[in-house]
């Protein structure tokens, strides 16, 4: 158990109507005693009697005081979480109060002048908890997300993760490589006495078995790092054709100037949206055109980078020059693309409305016309790049690289020439799914990890 007890506030910005300010350590109680019941404990003092604990996980009305001077801070509830039945495994003290930035400033004043007590780092108590074996880092990872979810499905994967459903597929893959090695060491340290026949071939079949596991778990089209940090959409097309009227209607706010000038959109503007319970981020981009200024060329130039990191491009084309596309737009246009063919209210676009194959939709953004099944299928098409499946994604790049370092060592195993050589490639793979979950060697990213947290988290 760490030595310091630490405290900070763990609701959300003042002012609320409640705030949550949050203890853990050895210290919680006494401070919990300094601040609400000084008089009482003297009393059962002065009659030798030890200081009284209020009845755990119990919420009881309390008077906050200030133990230098007495003077009365708020009135609230007290909760006691005695260890290690707590979410931290120490000890731990919620005090729930008014969310006034006075009165939540007057108690950590309070709480700083307890002996033994210091403000938490950002992170500090989910990283207590992991310490304390009460949760492992792809949980902590999925308790940070659930925090910052903005949509439904980003909700619904954080919650997985932190309950421990991607935790244990890696742990249940370490388990078997561990025993696996043991196995293939024991092939090998006592390889005179009467071990039964064929346990290397045995130790390569469980080998090949994880290594294709883990494999059919990447090919996951990156669902879980897309949900979590949003589908990446780029508005491409000429000067003039309306994309940064579209991006405004999509963001339902003015997020872009728009001008009848060509080549207004100079550098790349982006909105976050939720798009059915998915998030995204979309991007307005410079106008697709050859020449131009300086200023202009590397507009374009963005436009084009933008558009070819996108997971989906929407190509604004003018109405009034349909069918004609212009060939900077056309070359862009491909399976990952959704065709918008605007100012369908100044010239009706003769059929058949798609570009090098991909569907094209009459709208109008000036009246709104045809908007609403464009927007379905940017939804649809957002959707199935990142839709919740049964088994848990991949959600970071740490575990993306962990796992692909796991299989190289597996694969490298299974190529061995010598057994020695084999058992050393899976110790190297047991490894990298410990780095997954915390189980070795994470001194190096706990940081990482748990600098995304906020204060009281």
């Amino acid at each position: 158990m760490n030595a310091d007890t630490i405290y900070a506030l763990s609701s959300g910005s003042v002012p609320a109507g409640l705030a949550v300010i949050r203890l853990s350590g050895r210290q919680s109680l006494a401070a919990l005693q300094r601040l609400t019941g000084a008089g009482e404990q003297r009393r059962r003092a002065a009659k030798g009697l030890p200081r009284q604990a209020p009845p755990p996980r119990l919420a009881k009305r309390v008077v906050i005081t200030d133990a230098g001077g007495g003077e009365v801070l708020d009135e609230g509830l007290a909760l006691w979480f005695p260890a290690p039945a707590s979410f931290t495994g120490e000890d731990v003290v919620e005090l729930h109060l008014h969310g006034g930035r006075a009165v939540i400033l007057a108690v950590l004043e309070a709480l700083a002048r307890c002996p033994g007590l210091r403000m938490a780092e950002p992170g500090e108590f989910t990283r207590r908890a992991f310490e304390n074996g009460k949760l492992d880092l792809t949980a902590a990872e999925g308790l940070a997300d659930l925090i910052s979810a903005e949509t439904e499905a980003q909700r619904r994967q954080a919650l997985r993760q932190m309950r421990g459903d991607l935790g244990r597929i890696y742990e249940n893959w370490r388990q078997r490589l561990l025993k696996a090695l043991a196995h293939l060491e024991a092939s090998i340290d006592f390889s005179d006495d009467d071990l039964p026949e064929g346990i290397a071939d045995q130790v390569c079949l469980e080998v090949a078995e994880l290594d294709a596991e883990i494999a059919a778990h990447l090919r996951d089209q990156r669902r879980g790092e897309r949900l979590r940090d949003g589908v990446h959409l780029a508005i491409i097309g000429p000067p003039n054709a309306g994309k940064s009227s579209l991006l405004n209607w999509l963001a339902r706010r003015d997020a872009a100037i728009v001008s009848a000038t060509a080549g207004t959109t100079r550098d790349v503007i982006e909105a976050h949206l939720d798009l059915g319970g998915y998030p995204a981020v979309v991007s307005d981009t410079a106008g697709l055109r050859e020449g131009g200024d300086e200023i202009e060329a590397e507009g374009v130039r963005r436009a084009r980078g933008r558009a070819r990191d996108a997971d989906l491009k929407l190509a604004v084309l003018d109405a009034q020059t349909w069918p004609r596309v212009d060939p900077c737009t056309a070359e862009l246009i491909d399976e990952n693309s959704l065709v918008a063919i605007n100012k369908s209210d100044l010239a009706e676009p003769p059929p058949p409305l798609s570009v090098n194959g991909r569907p094209g939709f009459a709208i109008s953004v000036r009246t709104g016309a045809g908007l609403n099944a464009f927007l379905a299928a940017i939804a649809e098409e957002v959707a199935a790049r990142c839709r919740i499946t049964a088994a848990p994604a991949v959600t970071r790049v740490r575990h993306r690289q962990a796992l692909e370092d796991c299989r190289q060592a597996l694969t490298r195993s299974l190529r061995a020439e010598a057994p020695e050589l084999a058992g050393e490639d899976l110790r190297l793979a047991v490894r990298c799914l410990g780095r997954i979950t915390g189980r070795v060697d994470v001194e190096d990213i706990l940081d990482v990890v748990f600098k995304d947290f906020c204060i009281g988290k």
